[in-house]
């Protein structure tokens, strides 16, 4: 079923997306949000949770964009799905985290 890859390359996004965050704060050695933290999402965790969190999101973006059908950049609308999870995890993360790192606030909005 193609729509289902479509599905699969549109999370992959996604997780490709939020991977970055939290294995780049990981790998400086930065706190950032993340599941695991205390309020979830909103209090911090430490570098090593975030790298782990960052490696667990690109081992499930591999899986959903490499192993299931046959995904291709040349294909217009597999690069579409994949390219809106993209974007749609990338608004979100900007609204989420902009919070806390003096992003989108409301009085920008």
């Amino acid at each position: 079923m193609v729509w289902l890859h479509l599905v699969s390359y549109f999370f992959g996004g996604a997780f490709l997306t939020n991977a970055a965050p939290h294995f780049v704060a990981g790998i400086m050695g930065e706190p950032f949000q993340s599941p695991f933290a205390k309020p979830s999402g909103q209090g911090l965790s430490s570098s090593t949770v975030n790298v782990l969190w960052g490696f667990f999101n690109l081992a499930i973006d591999y899986a959903l964009i490499c192993r299931i059908g046959d995904f291709d950049l040349r294909h217009t609308s597999d690069a579409i799905a994949f390219g809106l999870g993209i974007l749609a995890i990338g608004l979100l993360s900007a609204r989420l985290f902009g919070r806390f790192h003096g992003g989108d606030t409301p009085e920008h909005s």
